[in-house]
């Protein structure tokens, strides 16, 4: 019993967060309940699942009811504004905010504004960083961090630009669960 409560420890350790990775076994249904819907939308919209779920992850932790403080909700914290550019660009009739407490409709929504901001950022050798930033601040706040006028700007820099602190803590945290997803190898 002792051998299996240390192997238990060792690979939380050794996961990279291990109290994640605890609450992931303690609650798999609310850590990976999702995970299927997050790779095929991702697919769709041509983003890595393993990013889609890092930025599910910061925005409700896996919670499809969450409602922000600034009228962000579900799985993405989508705003109204950019959920009504969703669907005016994907013609779809009929569309209310409220939709955006569906799992589906939600991460359509948001994996669709956060691929267009990664093409909004595509000549950058690492467009994420700048991508998650215009996700949360909004392309005109990026565009300034960025102080770019079109030439590659690196993400170190990016980051020490932003000069609104809970953004730049928005973007690691992200990039950070990316990385650590990515070293798991699964999602």
């Amino acid at each position: 019993m002792l051998a299996l409560a240390a192997g238990f420890v060792y690979l939380a350790v050794v996961s990279g967060d291990p109290i994640y990775t605890v609450y992931e076994w303690m609650s798999p249904a609310r850590f990976q309940r999702y995970d299927r819907l997050i790779r095929v939308v991702a697919v769709e919209h041509h983003l890595d699942p393993m990013l889609v779920k890092a930025v599910v992850w910061r925005e409700s932790r896996f919670d499809p009811n969450k409602y922000g403080s600034h009228g962000e909700r579900g799985l993405m914290q989508v705003t109204e504004k950019a959920a009504n550019e969703w669907a005016r660009e994907n013609k779809i009739a009929d569309f209310h905010s409220d939709q955006l407490f569906d799992p589906k409709i939600n991460l359509e929504a948001g994996t669709w504004y956060l691929h267009r901001a990664v093409e909004h950022w595509k000549l950058q050798s690492d467009p994420v960083p700048f991508a998650l930033a215009e996700y949360n601040a909004g392309a005109s706040r990026a565009q300034r961090w960025s102080k770019n006028d079109g030439a590659d700007t690196s993400a170190r820099t990016f980051l020490k630009n932003i000069d609104f602190p809970a953004t730049r803590k928005y973007v690691e945290s992200i990039i950070d669960r990316y990385k650590f997803y990515q070293r798991r190898g699964r999602m």
